[in-house]
């Protein structure tokens, strides 16, 4: 069965200030339907300046939770530091009622700064699972090509520091994350990986070809592969937000991804299936893909997540998505039924 990686970026206030008792009930509720295993959690140093970490320890800590009971995945690259003013400097208006700010360091010496720090607000559930955050925005924010080169190899200094954590027993793997699959199909072919996590690439609304062969490649090569963001944002399933960016109904852009979402709710409506249903199904039977990253901020939807991993989803669907020009025929070749 496809394990779930929960992720934890609603406990670092993403668009909303949730109560810790509402962080706390999340957290329980992830443990609960792990049903005695192992929970696997995902985090980042970016996710609310530190304090996703910070919270999920406090829960972990409060729910009396074994560290052996859980394995975190800490995505490195931000560290944490005092706020300068009312309002936080990095990602203002994503993250809400911080009291840190947080800087980018990426290089040899940062990311293991980034790693202690991580581990000091871990507590005693310190990260087994490390990674680069986001090196795609690392890099593509290099003013010329110059600059970018210099960024591609701080990002492989900082993979050198988290390789060395590793050989010396202090971490179990090596990964990297991102939204731009290329960027880590690049870093691939000069880091020995042993995961990677795709970010709203592999979705029922975008997934490129290309990605889906290099992802069944990689596979091949005893890497796992993480799909994460498999509602492009939460906007698969009703949000504002496609990929993080607010959608404008009033542009081109905007009105094209909302007739799609109507066309897409129509049809699940009409089949009976929920488009989250839709979305786990497809996401997670590409192939190579080992497990999905789900986020949420209602306790009670972890349970029906979790469920989604039984629920099958007619061939019929699929096609009448294709025959509807919701998805291209490449869709039903992903799912073997062409």
């Amino acid at each position: 069965m496809l394990p779930i990686i929960f992720g934890t970026s609603s406990l670092g206030n993403l668009y909303e200030d949730l109560p810790f008792d509402q962080k706390l009930a999340i957290v329980k509720a992830c443990v609960e339907s792990s049903n005695g295993g192992i929970t696997f959690f995902d985090s980042a140093g970016k996710y609310g300046a530190g304090l996703s970490l910070k919270s999920l320890s406090d829960c972990l800590e409060a729910l009396q939770v074994p560290p052996e009971k859980v394995l975190i995945s800490n995505k490195l690259g931000w560290y944490s530091i005092p706020m300068l003013g009312d309002v936080q400097q990095f990602e203002p208006g994503v993250w809400v009622n911080l009291i840190n700010d947080a800087e980018q360091r990426i290089s040899y010496a940062g990311i293991l700064e980034c790693f202690e720090q991580g581990n000091e607000f871990l507590g005693n559930y310190p990260a087994q699972m490390v990674s680069i955050h986001d090196p795609d925005d690392f890099i593509d924010a290099a003013i010329n090509n110059d600059e970018k080169a210099h960024r591609y190899l701080l990002v492989l200094e900082a993979f050198k520091a988290l390789k060395e954590l590793k050989e010396k027993g202090i971490v179990q793997s090596v990964g990297v994350g991102a939204k731009n699959w290329k960027i880590i199909q690049k870093i691939s072919q000069d880091v020995d990986l042993d995961w990677i996590m795709v970010a709203n690439s592999l979705t029922i609304h975008s997934h490129d070809s290309a990605l889906i062969e290099f992802i069944a490649d990689i596979s091949l090569k005893n890497i796992q592969v993480f799909n994460a963001a498999i509602f492009n944002g939460g906007f698969l399933t009703g949000g504002d937000y496609y990929n993080y960016a607010w959608v404008n109904p009033n542009t081109p852009e905007g009105t094209t991804l909302i007739q799609w979402r109507d066309a897409f709710f129509t049809l699940c409506n009409a089949c009976n299936i929920l488009p989250a249903e839709a979305c786990f199904y497809f996401s997670s039977r590409i192939k190579g893909v080992k497990a999905i990253a789900l986020n949420t901020y209602l306790p009670e939807q972890i349970k029906s997540n979790a469920e989604m991993i039984t629920k099958i989803i007619p061939d019929t669907f699929w096609l009448a998505l294709v025959e509807q020009k919701l998805a291209s025929k490449s869709l039903l070749k992903i799912l073997e039924l062409l």
